[in-house]
């Protein structure tokens, strides 16, 4: 029998990454680094980047995953080359992928790897976090390509 939360999860979650694949989709290294709010504003690397690093860490926090490696701080210095949009699709692939037999336990304790001081969550926090900053990041990239599309 299907998880209903476990569905709704995945269909939230595939409308976020779908947008952070159209947001890359076309764009040159160039447009993908490029700063167009000037100062220590992201780029799209570095949003797109974080966003996936989050939302992986996150999520296997919430389904019992092992959580993955992550150097925060490196999101943040990231800077696409050639190869950045195929490593877009992996990695939205993985996050989606964490959800295939899933075991959902939202009661579960969780403890994130990367936080200090130590927090913990239980798992519907983590799938619910996982959600809302990786929509917030989608926002961030809407704003960005606007900005480096002379809009605004």
């Amino acid at each position: 029998m299907a998880d209903v939360t476990l569905d709704a999860l995945r269909e939230v979650l595939a409308e976020s990454l779908g947008e952070l694949r159209k947001g890359v989709s076309g764009l040159g290294v160039e447009q993908l680094n490029a700063r167009p709010a000037a100062g220590d504003t992201n780029s799209i690397a570095v949003i797109v980047t974080h966003a996936l690093g989050s939302t992986r860490s996150w999520l296997s926090l919430a389904i019992g995953a092992t959580q993955p490696d992550r150097d925060r701080p490196a999101e943040f210095r990231a800077v696409a080359d050639d190869a950045f949009a195929a490593w877009t699709e992996g990695s939205i692939a993985g996050c989606l992928g964490l959800l295939d037999g899933a075991m959902w336990d939202p009661a579960r304790r969780v403890t994130p790897n990367w936080i200090t001081p130590v927090e913990t969550r239980t798992a519907a926090y983590a799938a619910a976090h996982a959600l809302s900053h990786l929509g917030e990041h989608v926002g961030h990239l809407h704003m960005t390509l606007e900005l480096l599309r002379g809009g605004a």
